[in-house]
């Protein structure tokens, strides 16, 4: 009998599933339907980047078998992530996630790509975040069992099994590692000779250096510069000032670059780092596209220094700190109301922006009031220059498609886990549908970029 895709060789798949998976309604006659003979799982394409949709397909169920579809994957800690789906097979033994409809587990309904989307840690408060982007892929493994399943461990074997490499850079996306000047982050450059737009790309309050949005901008044909602003290599290890004369030199760098189409160039930023992408719009003029993702339109915490210039920060409101689920902590009311007078000095002066900026914010932020930063600051852009995507249900940490809703984890730098908030359903679509959107503003920003294929 032929093997399925990945079963180890001598692996018999069990027929007995617990007795609590099994057992009918009192009075119900037991489930007559016989157990499969040999079951097929397969992904395709198998290898593929991280954004890009995928189609699961399990074949050589009998017909109406209930099933547990179950994903998981480590991360380079060894933490492990896993979701699951409970489905009956159609009339020919087979489970289509992309057209049957999941019946229960970690979602419910025609959710194509749930098993990726709906991926939850073992372990409280851990962020899945690919760090060694360009060297290794997540690998995610695809499993299928009879009945249901609902112990974190199965006490069965699978009925088959599959695997998919989940890439964070396309064939032939180089990373190289920058240290010029003060500057420190990583350059990602498409295959080819160019040359590319320019994108800079920075994370938040967390700091240190995050790579996976640049490898996979990188590998829709933008030059990105995945760029770190402390808590990295010799940095400053706490933020004390945002020092704009950092982040020109670091945009003067990029456009440099001899594989670097300009005159203009893109930003990309979420939470602290779109801060300072708004403020990057606001004062230097080869800015000319910029992604604001759930961030604010005021200097928060810290001041910002550029030449004689300084705007004061409001500053955080600690004590109004709300202890959440499990004693995380939700920051949402820490910041004072930015439309009080007393404030209006410590405004990014976004009226002086000459690019255009796209707002992304998703309205259950429990970290931020990311909708009314996004509106005040969009009510002082020049006119036609703004325009803002919110997204109900979606929180604070909008990334791309194939990125796990996390709606709470720990961070480096606070005593205890922050609240982001979101909703896995509502959240999963914002990613996908504002990925597309941020794609194609910067394409239409700065010109067209070419897409790697995996």
């Amino acid at each position: 009998m032929p093997l399925c895709p990945g079963r180890i060789p001598g692996d018999t798949p069990s027929r007995h599933p617990p007795a609590w998976a099994r057992q009918s309604p009192r009075g119900a006659q037991p489930d007559p339907v016989p157990r499969c003979s040999m079951v097929e799982v397969t992904v395709t394409p198998r290898s593929s980047l991280a954004d890009r949709p995928v189609q699961l397909r399990v074949r050589g169920l009998s017909p109406s078998q209930l099933v547990t579809l179950r994903a998981w994957l480590k991360d380079e800690q060894g933490e492990r992530f896993q979701s699951r789906a409970f489905f009956r097979a159609d009339g020919s033994g087979e489970v289509d996630p992309g057209s049957h409809p999941a019946l229960g587990g970690s979602y419910s309904g025609v959710w194509p790509m749930g098993l990726f989307w709906f991926l939850q840690p073992d372990t409280l408060f851990r962020r899945l975040v690919k760090r060694d982007v360009a060297g290794s892929p997540f690998l995610v493994r695809l499993e299928v069992f009879d009945g249901v399943q609902l112990g974190a461990e199965p006490q069965e074997r699978p009925l088959g099994w599959c695997e998919a490499e989940r890439w964070y850079v396309g064939p032939g996306v180089q990373r190289v590692p920058v240290r010029q000047g003060r500057v420190r982050g990583a350059l990602f450059l498409p295959p080819g000779p160019g040359p590319f737009p320019g994108v800079i790309d920075m994370f938040g309050g967390a700091g240190g250096l995050i790579e996976f949005r640049a490898g996979l901008l990188a590998s829709r044909g933008f030059a990105v510069l995945a760029l770190a602003f402390f808590a990295y290599d010799d940095l400053p290890q706490v933020l004390a000032q945002l020092d704009l004369e950092y982040f020109e030199e670091a945009a003067d760098f990029l456009l440099r670059h001899p594989k670097v189409r300009g005159p203009g160039l893109g930003v990309v930023g979420v939470s602290k780092g779109a801060e300072v992408a708004l403020a990057l719009a606001s004062f230097l003029p080869q800015v000319v596209a910029t992604v604001w993702i759930n961030g604010t339109a005021f200097l928060h915490g810290n001041p910002l220094v550029y030449k004689d210039l300084r705007i004061p920060p409001i500053p955080y409101r600690v004590e109004r700190i709300l202890l959440a689920e499990a004693g995380a902590m939700d920051n949402s009311a820490i910041f004072a109301d930015p439309r009080d007078p007393a404030y209006r000095a410590s405004a990014i002066p976004v009226e002086k922006a000459r690019g255009k900026v796209l707002f992304v914010v998703g309205e259950a932020d429990r970290s931020f009031n990311s909708k009314l930063f996004a509106q005040l600051a969009l009510a002082r852009l020049p006119p036609e220059s703004g325009r803002i995507l919110s997204y109900p249900g979606a929180g604070h940490l909008i990334e791309p498609p194939g990125s796990p809703l996390c709606s709470v984890s720990s961070i480096r730098g606070s005593p205890r886990p922050l609240v982001w908030g979101g909703e896995p359903q509502p959240h999963a679509r914002a990613q996908e549908h504002s990925w597309h959107e941020i794609v194609r503003f910067l394409e239409q920003q700065l010109g067209p970029a070419a897409t790697a294929k995996l």
